[in-house]
């Protein structure tokens, strides 16, 4: 929402109370300072990147599976900024919905890369198997540490049942009673891990638009699922 101005008072940007003028800058344009939040800013902004709605346009683009360069390119703004930004917005991100007791999971991991294509990384995550939405996921090497941050979420949610593939680290961190190794109970997950290479362009199989680091990486799979 743009700010309403008057001779003397603005509405403040961040926290719609009222700011009075206060100073100019160098360049001569006047700056106001908000007497809650106290913050200083002015009317209007030269710079792309301090407009209101670039958070939403952003995220729009994020989702979308544009890469950080693609999103600089279209929106205007600098690389750095749209990287600061994604990773600003992911620390803010939580899951809308609590989770379920007693339901069932499909589980699984992707593998991707981070750096460069010697570099192996796997994204591990649960799906509910009811709603087909991701409840827990996490990104690193393909360990039992990696699985298990997953699968204490799946535990804590008292997990009717967990449904994996035949990869043999699953048999010795899942409980034997809720495990089941399937290879046609898994669609949903196989479905969503075809969804995630298809429209985020940096989990391509043939690609070179990989993530240069693991935290962008996870910050841009939040945003994608939960954002």
């Amino acid at each position: 929402m743009s700010p309403v101005v008057n001779s003397n008072v603005m509405n403040c940007r961040y926290c719609n109370g009222s700011c009075i003028k206060k100073g100019r800058h160098r360049n001569g344009i006047q700056k106001y300072k908000c007497q809650g939040c106290k913050k200083y800013q002015q009317e209007t902004y030269r710079n792309i990147a301090c407009r209101s709605q670039i958070n939403d346009q952003l995220l729009v683009l994020v989702k979308e599976g544009c890469g950080s360069r693609s999103i600089s390119r279209i929106i205007g703004i600098a690389l750095k900024t749209v990287t600061s930004r994604i990773l600003s917005m992911a620390g803010e991100v939580k899951r809308t919905e609590p989770l379920m007791l007693g339901k069932e999971y499909e589980m699984d991991e992707m593998r991707t890369f981070v750096g460069s294509k010697k570099n192996k990384y796997w994204i591990a995550y649960a799906l509910q198997k009811d709603n087909r939405r991701i409840v827990e996921l996490t990104v690193g090497r393909r360990t039992k540490t990696t699985l298990r941050q997953v699968l204490s979420t799946l535990l804590l949610a008292n997990a009717k049942m967990i449904y994996t593939d035949g990869l043999n680290i699953y048999g010795l961190i899942v409980p034997k009673e809720i495990h089941k190794v399937t290879k046609y109970n898994i669609n949903y997950i196989e479905r969503m891990n075809l969804t995630l290479r298809t429209q985020i362009k940096r989990l391509n199989r043939r690609t070179i638009c990989f993530s240069k680091s693991l935290v962008m990486l996870t910050a841009v799979l939040k945003l994608y699922i939960w954002g």
